[in-house]
């Protein structure tokens, strides 16, 4: 919380004129949740809670639409039947403080890591890897270096 100092005209007391104001800044923006296209809820469900150790979020199990939490993320997928995963160009950047631990569970449950995107630091600064997911989401993970 910050403050506020409020400066009145020589005709206020000395007391007026050191009063603080507090005043609370708000973000307008607070959070983003990706919407990926899904052809089949419970292959998506399967792969990201049994390869990816997500969970499922919410108390409502809504036809056609998903919604996954892992940490302090979520991925919302809506339902799209007839998507080619050939033409689907879905993608998300997910950050990490931990990239090589993460990593190495995904290895130990045997998850296939897409072949142009082994661990590795690319040269604008990140660590990075990315997989597929059934519908050839792309999921790029990251962290600063």
């Amino acid at each position: 919380m910050g403050k506020l100092a409020v400066i009145l005209t020589d005709d206020c007391n000395k007391e007026e004129l050191s009063t603080e104001l507090k005043f609370k800044t708000t973000d307008m923006l607070t959070d983003i949740h990706p919407k990926l296209p899904m052809r089949d809820k419970t292959a998506t469900r399967d792969f990201y809670i049994n390869k990816l150790d997500f969970q499922e979020f919410g108390s409502a199990d809504f036809d056609g639409y998903l919604m996954l939490k892992k940490d302090s993320i979520q991925i919302h997928f809506f339902e799209f039947k007839e998507l080619d995963p050939k033409e689907n160009y879905g993608q998300v950047y997910i950050r990490t403080d931990d990239i090589d631990k993460f990593y190495q569970s995904l290895l130990d449950k045997k998850t296939s890591i897409h072949p142009n995107g082994q661990l590795e630091i690319k040269p604008w600064g990140q660590k990075e890897f990315s997989l597929l997911d059934p519908d050839s989401n792309l999921l790029t993970f990251g962290q600063s270096m």
